[in-house]
């Protein structure tokens, strides 16, 4: 059976390993805002318009943000679905306050808010006919602290007919319009050397001292400019230094004082005011701004029975996913540093040096080094993406996973524990055939296909791996469209292949490389020896994962298919095709994944208070209780399966200097172990614009906290606790 075949098979049964013990959505994700709709009435008549609010219920010391955010932050974003010829307008917000945070000033929403929407109902429709009504909602959620980008999805189902309202929503439909901005009667802005001066007339019982404006777009202030607010009779007069010449012709805006607040709808006077002025001269009239404007939809007749769902627009709203350049260029070198790094996985580069080796021994022929690198190139990058893609899908219908989320399921690590064994038997020489072009045997293919073979074997064993740069790059992954956070995962499989693609394309790299000789075959029974170490590891790691039992029945499904990879290479010693012999492997591991490995509690990290240190479960109940009692708190988020994780415990985090500096102060220990599948852990990554580890957070006894390094020394640590301690 050809190599490709045979890594293809066994990749597609752990896809299905990973999609058969993935577990459910476990409910209602916990949010900090949490959403609902009401409508005016559940009966809308033919021809009518009706109100929809959505509320905004907000956990207390979190806010929401206005139609303009400001300086920062996303609106709520809303993606109807509803029958075709009925329109839905775009949110309509009360006046926001504001909220400035080092610096950076935003137009939020504190406590619970209400949106309104108004919903138009054909005259073609039918009394009795269904009108089903879903929203999708995304919005971004923060506190002084961190945001957290949130979504929600709401349906109801409306039945078409007298239009009778509903009682039990009357007083919160009320309660809505109320907060919302009232009509002005006349507004005009006009330009004063740098300043804006806007005036607006009828705005009665606005108080100066506590008014201002917000601008419904931006580019005409900075959001935290300081405002000149003074009422001349019956008349407000705005000052604001401005931001540039107008953005556009007319100005939209509300005007508020936290209590009272009307809608500013102004044109450009026809001759500027001077600060002087008691009144502008030529204020503009203005028609009342209605509550909301619909928007058109597209005009497909609607069918009296089952009613289809198209899409509505969107409305006037910033799109959330707007996507800054700065943050998409930091995002895609992260993800091309952190894949070269990768290539320093001692799982990883024993297959990277053979395929160097291989270009040493193929003569120097320019052609084929090149397409066998842009082979290699093409596996690593196809399948970072497939990875990739396969982790948004999985979070796409409600699973909370994150990167390395291949390496929380014991069939995966199955198949890769058996294919590390199989690279390493091919290494030490006891088959050539299978594998795919790890080296330059005889009957191994060279070109394209075997370099596609071994990008993608060595990006499945390299990728679940989180490294410096790489962080960051995944965080962003979580929160951009899916079609950029999949031009991530690229970048990502492209920094992993750059070291080939290197060899195959610059000749004095290449002339560099060592002659061909014996010395290779030596080399290469070496280079067996650190995968060897990699299937132990992962032998280990699949005990951890699913006890003594689980690990006995993996290791002898391994056993059976590295026999057959032994019958075969007795058979290629005396002439012999052989592929067949792989059928009893084959089948011991489709079996086992089949059939399930059975799991039992893993084993438990050590746990213990005494007077030198205390380490713990991590749980946010525990996390806020700790910070609530002023108790210093470290938070390690690791793994069995990060290298890295085990690198930092040993040097940094299980040291005597670092145990007796936590001890000194008190410093609790949460530790948030990822190796299997943690719907906790992966929410609280999410929070902080992960989904990836290790990943260490320090907080201190005042509850301020800071993001440590990836790669940590004791020094850091200790520099931390005595922070605390001196303060």
């Amino acid at each position: 059976m050809p190599s490709s075949r045979i890594l293809t098979a066994l990749l597609a049964w752990a896809a299905v390993s990973l999609a058969l013990a993935g577990e459910p959505a476990l409910g209602q994700v916990q949010r900090h805002i949490e959403p609902s709709m009401v409508f005016e009435t559940r009966f809308p008549e033919p021809g009518s318009t009706t109100t929809v609010a959505i509320r905004m219920q907000t956990e207390r010391g979190w806010h929401g943000y206005w139609s303009n955010p400001g300086d920062s932050g996303l609106p709520v974003e809303a993606m109807w679905r509803v029958p075709d010829r009925v329109t839905l307008s775009s949110l309509r917000h009360p006046a926001p306050s504001l909220l400035d945070v080092q610096g950076i000033t935003s137009y939020v929403h504190e406590g619970d808010f209400t949106l309104l929407a108004r919903m138009r109902v054909p005259e073609e429709m039918m009394r009795g006919s269904k009108l089903p009504v879903r929203v999708s909602l995304n919005w971004l959620a923060c506190s002084d602290t961190l945001c957290v980008p949130e979504r929600a999805s709401l349906a109801a189902e409306l039945t078409v007919g007298s239009g009778q309202r509903n009682a039990d929503s009357r007083p919160v439909i009320s309660a809505a319009l109320q907060e919302m901005p009232k009509d002005s009667a006349k507004a005009g802005y006009s330009r004063d050397g740098r300043d804006w001066v806007y005036t607006i007339s009828g705005a009665s019982g606005i108080k100066p001292a506590a008014a201002r404006l917000y601008p419904e777009s931006d580019g005409w202030f900075v959001a935290g400019a300081r405002q000149s607010v003074s009422r001349e009779g019956t008349m407000l007069r705005i000052r604001v230094s401005a931001s540039g010449d107008a953005p556009s012709k007319t100005f939209n805006g509300i005007i508020s004082d936290g209590s009272t607040a009307y809608s500013v709808l102004a044109t450009a006077d026809r001759t500027v005011a001077s600060a002087d002025d008691s009144q502008l001269e030529h204020s503009v009239d203005i028609e009342s701004v209605p509550a909301v404007v619909p928007d058109e939809s597209e005009k497909i007749p609607t069918a009296a029975g089952p009613v289809p769902l198209t899409t509505s627009p969107r409305g006037d709203q910033a799109a959330p996913n707007a996507i800054s350049i700065d943050v998409l260029r930091i995002a895609l070198l992260g993800a091309l540093v952190g894949g070269l790094l990768l290539n320093l996985m001692p799982c990883v580069f024993p297959i990277l040096s053979l395929k160097a080796l291989s270009l040493a021994k193929s003569g120097g022929d320019p052609v084929a080094a090149r397409r066998e690198g842009l082979g290699y190139a093409a596996g690593a990058i196809s399948t970072a993406v497939a990875l990739g893609g396969l982790l948004l899908g999985l979070r796409a219908i409600g699973l909370e996973v994150g990167w390395s989320f291949q390496l929380q399921s014991p069939g995966v690590i199955l198949v890769l524990l058996v294919l590390t064994s199989a690279i390493a038997l091919n290494l030490a020489g006891l088959f050539e055939v299978p594998m795919p072009n790890l080296a330059s045997g005889s009957g191994q293919r060279k070109g394209w296909l075997g370099g596609f073979s071994t990008g993608a074997l060595a990006a499945v064993i390299a990728m679940p791996c989180s490294g410096p740069f790489m962080a960051g790059a995944l965080g962003a992954a979580l929160v951009l469209p899916a079609p950029v956070a999949l031009g991530v995962f690229a970048a990502l499989g492209l920094g992993m292949a750059l070291p080939f693609l290197a060899l195959a394309y610059i000749r004095p790299l290449q002339r560099r490389l060592p002659k061909p000789g014996v010395w290779m075959e030596t080399l290469r029974r070496i280079l067996a020896i650190p995968m060897f170490a990699t299937a132990l590891a992962l032998a280990w790691l699949l005990g951890r994962q699913t006890g003594v039992d689980g690990m006995a029945i993996g290791l002898i499904a391994a056993l059976i298919a590295a026999a057959s990879l032994w019958w075969m290479g007795l058979r290629q010693r005396r002439g012999l095709r052989g592929a067949w012999t792989l059928i009893p492997g084959t089948l011991a591991i489709i079996s086992v994944l089949t059939i399930g490995i059975p799991e039992s509690p893993g084993v438990a990290r050590v746990e213990h208070t005494s007077a030198e240190v205390s380490r713990e479960s991590f749980s946010e109940a525990r996390l806020t209780e700790l910070r609530a009692a002023g108790t210093p708190v470290f938070l390690d988020f690791t793994a069995d399966w990060c290298l890295i994780c085990q690198v930092n415990e040993q040097v940094a985090i299980d040291t005597d200097a670092t145990r007796a500096a936590f001890a000194k102060i008190g410093v609790v220990t949460l530790v948030g172990d990822w190796t299997r599948q943690d719907p906790a852990i992966t929410r609280f990554l999410e929070k902080h614009g992960r989904n990836s580890i290790p990943f260490y957070l320090y907080s201190d006894e005042k509850g301020r906290t800071v993001e440590l390094p990836q790669v940590l020394t004791s020094s850091i640590l200790v520099d931390h606790a005595n922070a605390s301690w001196n303060h």
